[in-house]
Protein backbone atom coordinates (compact mmCIF):
# COMPACT_ATOMS: atom_id res chain seq x y z
CA UNK A 1 0.00 0.00 0.00
CA UNK A 2 1.62 3.22 -0.64
CA UNK A 3 1.76 6.45 1.04
CA UNK A 4 -1.07 8.63 1.19
CA UNK A 5 0.51 12.19 0.85
CA UNK A 6 -1.50 15.25 2.23
CA UNK A 7 -0.07 19.08 1.46
CA UNK A 8 -0.94 22.12 2.96
CA UNK A 9 -0.12 25.38 1.30
CA UNK A 10 -0.03 28.28 3.73
CA UNK A 11 -1.21 31.17 1.61
CA UNK A 12 -1.95 33.83 4.56
CA UNK A 13 0.03 35.04 7.21
CA UNK A 14 -1.58 37.14 9.43
CA UNK A 15 -0.95 38.59 13.04
CA UNK A 16 -3.12 36.04 14.67
CA UNK A 17 -3.00 33.04 12.27
CA UNK A 18 -2.29 31.44 8.95
CA UNK A 19 -4.61 30.55 6.63
CA UNK A 20 -4.11 27.79 4.11
CA UNK A 21 -5.57 24.97 2.28
CA UNK A 22 -5.13 21.24 2.16
CA UNK A 23 -4.52 18.94 -0.28
CA UNK A 24 -4.60 15.42 -1.30
CA UNK A 25 -1.61 15.04 -3.67
CA UNK A 26 -0.80 11.06 -3.76
CA UNK A 27 -2.14 11.31 -7.52
CA UNK A 28 -2.36 14.91 -8.88
CA UNK A 29 -3.84 17.30 -6.84
CA UNK A 30 -7.12 17.20 -4.94
CA UNK A 31 -8.29 20.11 -3.10
CA UNK A 32 -9.59 18.90 0.51
CA UNK A 33 -10.12 21.91 2.68
CA UNK A 34 -9.33 25.25 3.49
CA UNK A 35 -6.98 25.25 7.00
CA UNK A 36 -6.46 27.61 9.78
CA UNK A 37 -3.47 27.59 12.11
CA UNK A 38 -1.68 29.93 14.68
CA UNK A 39 0.57 32.22 13.32
CA UNK A 40 4.28 31.89 12.44
CA UNK A 41 6.89 33.44 15.22
CA UNK A 42 10.52 33.53 15.45
CA UNK A 43 10.30 31.76 18.75
CA UNK A 44 8.21 29.07 19.91
CA UNK A 45 5.04 30.33 22.35
CA UNK A 46 3.27 27.22 23.80
CA UNK A 47 -0.66 27.00 22.25
CA UNK A 48 0.76 30.67 20.18
CA UNK A 49 2.66 29.03 17.40
CA UNK A 50 2.44 27.05 13.65
CA UNK A 51 4.45 24.37 13.12
CA UNK A 52 7.37 24.34 11.15
CA UNK A 53 7.48 23.80 7.61
CA UNK A 54 8.50 20.19 6.69
CA UNK A 55 6.94 16.40 6.10
CA UNK A 56 5.26 14.94 9.08
CA UNK A 57 3.86 11.28 9.81
CA UNK A 58 0.27 11.25 10.70
CA UNK A 59 -0.62 8.69 12.81
CA UNK A 60 -4.06 7.89 14.89
CA UNK A 61 -3.82 9.07 18.44
CA UNK A 62 -6.54 6.97 20.47
CA UNK A 63 -6.46 8.38 23.61
CA UNK A 64 -6.77 11.94 25.18
CA UNK A 65 -9.46 14.34 25.68
CA UNK A 66 -9.94 15.08 21.90
CA UNK A 67 -10.44 11.67 21.53
CA UNK A 68 -12.67 10.95 24.07
CA UNK A 69 -15.00 13.94 22.64
CA UNK A 70 -15.16 12.77 19.07
CA UNK A 71 -15.70 9.46 20.30
CA UNK A 72 -18.85 10.62 22.04
CA UNK A 73 -19.53 13.29 19.15
CA UNK A 74 -19.18 10.84 15.90
CA UNK A 75 -19.22 7.42 17.17
CA UNK A 76 -18.56 4.68 15.36
CA UNK A 77 -17.27 6.73 12.37
CA UNK A 78 -14.39 8.18 14.39
CA UNK A 79 -11.28 5.77 14.98
CA UNK A 80 -9.04 8.46 16.43
CA UNK A 81 -7.72 11.52 15.92
CA UNK A 82 -5.38 12.29 13.00
CA UNK A 83 -2.25 13.11 15.12
CA UNK A 84 1.03 14.84 13.14
CA UNK A 85 3.97 13.48 14.52
CA UNK A 86 7.33 14.05 14.94
CA UNK A 87 7.40 17.69 15.26
CA UNK A 88 10.46 18.96 16.94
CA UNK A 89 9.42 21.19 19.81
CA UNK A 90 5.56 20.67 19.22
CA UNK A 91 3.40 18.03 20.87
CA UNK A 92 -0.24 16.59 20.17
CA UNK A 93 -0.42 18.68 17.16
CA UNK A 94 -4.46 17.37 15.64
CA UNK A 95 -6.34 17.33 12.40
CA UNK A 96 -9.35 19.00 14.12
CA UNK A 97 -12.48 20.96 13.69
CA UNK A 98 -13.19 24.59 14.63
CA UNK A 99 -13.39 28.10 13.21
CA UNK A 100 -10.77 30.74 14.36
CA UNK A 101 -7.07 30.56 15.90
CA UNK A 102 -8.44 30.47 19.49
CA UNK A 103 -9.60 27.03 18.74
CA UNK A 104 -5.50 25.71 17.54
CA UNK A 105 -3.16 25.44 19.93
CA UNK A 106 -0.69 24.54 16.74
CA UNK A 107 -3.36 22.09 15.76
CA UNK A 108 -4.36 22.32 12.43
CA UNK A 109 -8.41 22.52 11.33
CA UNK A 110 -10.24 22.41 8.38
CA UNK A 111 -13.41 24.29 6.71
CA UNK A 112 -15.10 24.81 3.54
CA UNK A 113 -15.04 28.31 3.45
CA UNK A 114 -12.32 30.89 4.35
CA UNK A 115 -12.12 34.58 5.39
CA UNK A 116 -9.17 36.73 5.04
CA UNK A 117 -7.11 37.56 8.01
CA UNK A 118 -5.06 41.24 6.53
CA UNK A 119 -7.67 43.17 8.01
CA UNK A 120 -9.36 40.88 10.34
CA UNK A 121 -9.09 37.88 12.19
CA UNK A 122 -8.99 34.93 9.78
CA UNK A 123 -11.93 32.51 10.08
CA UNK A 124 -12.81 29.11 8.49
CA UNK A 125 -16.46 28.25 8.02
CA UNK A 126 -18.36 24.82 7.82
CA UNK A 127 -15.48 23.34 9.52
CA UNK A 128 -17.55 19.82 10.64
CA UNK A 129 -18.72 19.53 7.39
CA UNK A 130 -15.08 19.63 5.94
CA UNK A 131 -13.85 17.28 8.24
CA UNK A 132 -16.56 14.58 8.53
CA UNK A 133 -15.46 14.71 4.29
CA UNK A 134 -11.85 14.48 4.29
CA UNK A 135 -11.36 12.32 7.42
CA UNK A 136 -12.97 8.70 6.58
CA UNK A 137 -10.62 8.63 3.87
CA UNK A 138 -7.28 9.22 5.58
CA UNK A 139 -8.59 7.26 8.54
CA UNK A 140 -8.97 4.18 7.01
CA UNK A 141 -6.16 4.48 4.98
CA UNK A 142 -4.62 4.54 8.48
CA UNK A 143 -6.60 1.78 9.77
CA UNK A 144 -5.61 -0.56 6.49
CA UNK A 145 -1.81 -0.13 7.66
CA UNK A 146 -1.41 2.76 5.06
CA UNK A 147 1.11 5.09 5.59
CA UNK A 148 0.16 8.76 6.19
CA UNK A 149 2.37 11.85 4.94
CA UNK A 150 1.44 15.52 5.36
CA UNK A 151 3.81 18.41 4.01
CA UNK A 152 3.54 22.25 5.46
CA UNK A 153 4.82 24.53 2.45
CA UNK A 154 5.32 28.06 3.48
CA UNK A 155 3.67 30.28 0.52
CA UNK A 156 2.96 33.01 2.73
CA UNK A 157 6.53 34.60 3.34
Amino acid sequence: MSAMKLEVLRFSSGSDSTLGALFNVTEGRQFLAFTIEDEARDEKVAGETRIPAGTYPVRLRTEGGFHGRYTAKYGDFHKGMLHVQEVPGFEYILIHTGNTDEHTEGCLLVGDTSQQNLTKGGFIGSSGDAYKRIYPDIADHLVDGGEVQITYIDYDN
